[in-house]
């Protein structure tokens, strides 16, 4: 009777063991793999920066190959010490270079729009005396913390709006608006849409951050 009580428990444990050991592995694997991610990222970013900020040193197109060599030792030594703390929310989508290229397109294109749209508005309303100025609750409809912080930047960038406050709950923000139309202080929220006149700024930094 022992050896058959004892049988199906040795075999348990055993698969339990083998089990524990299959985790572990896939554990260390996943780290492993998110390091090697973040020190690729960091390496990649770090080196276009310095090929930006360096571009017409050289001859060998906008480089010199002294130039190109200590990029790439430099970007070497910035992954290895800063790879960890540039990475650590471990969310690499702002690494996909079509988002890396409609960032500048939004900043060139409709974002300057509408900072030009009210900065004629905001001194239209300094001349005029027209302001009605308030707090109001704007929800970001954003999923990720970048895509809501690009957001409220915008906002503060745009003469007339400033962002005052961002619920870390609901990524909701608190917007001072220098004139607050008509019928906005009976409603509890107002859209992000709503703020800017000519683009569709939220949808733009949804592009680029989600």
């Amino acid at each position: 009777m022992y050896p058959e009580e004892t049988g199906p428990l040795s075999q348990r444990l055993l698969r339990d063991s083998h089990v524990e050991q299959v985790n572990d592995w896939t554990k260390t694997a996943s780290v492993r793999r998110a390091r090697m991610i973040a020190y690729l990222v960091t390496f990649i970013m770090a080196l276009l920066l310095y090929l930006v900020f360096s571009a017409g040193s050289g001859t060998l197109w906008l480089w010199s190959p002294s130039e190109l060599l200590a990029g790439f030792l430099l970007s070497l030594l910035t992954a290895a010490v800063a790879g960890k703390v540039l990475c650590r929310g471990k969310d690499y989508r702002m690494a996909n270079p079509v988002r890396l290229l409609i960032l500048p397109v939004y900043i060139i294109g409709p974002f300057f729009i509408e900072v030009t749209r009210a900065n004629l508005d905001v001194a239209y309303r300094v001349i005029t005396g027209k302001i009605r100025p308030g707090i109001i609750r704007v929800p970001s409809g954003m999923k990720t913390d970048f895509g809501a912080f690009l957001l409220a930047n915008s906002i503060t960038l745009t003469p007339g709006t400033i962002t005052v406050d961002i619920s870390e709950e609901t990524n909701d923000l608190f917007v001072h608006n220098i004139n607050v139309p008509a019928g906005w202080e009976t409603r509890d929220t107002v859209e992000a849409r709503e703020l800017f006149g000519l683009a569709n700024i939220p949808a733009w930094i949804r592009r680029i951050a989600e």
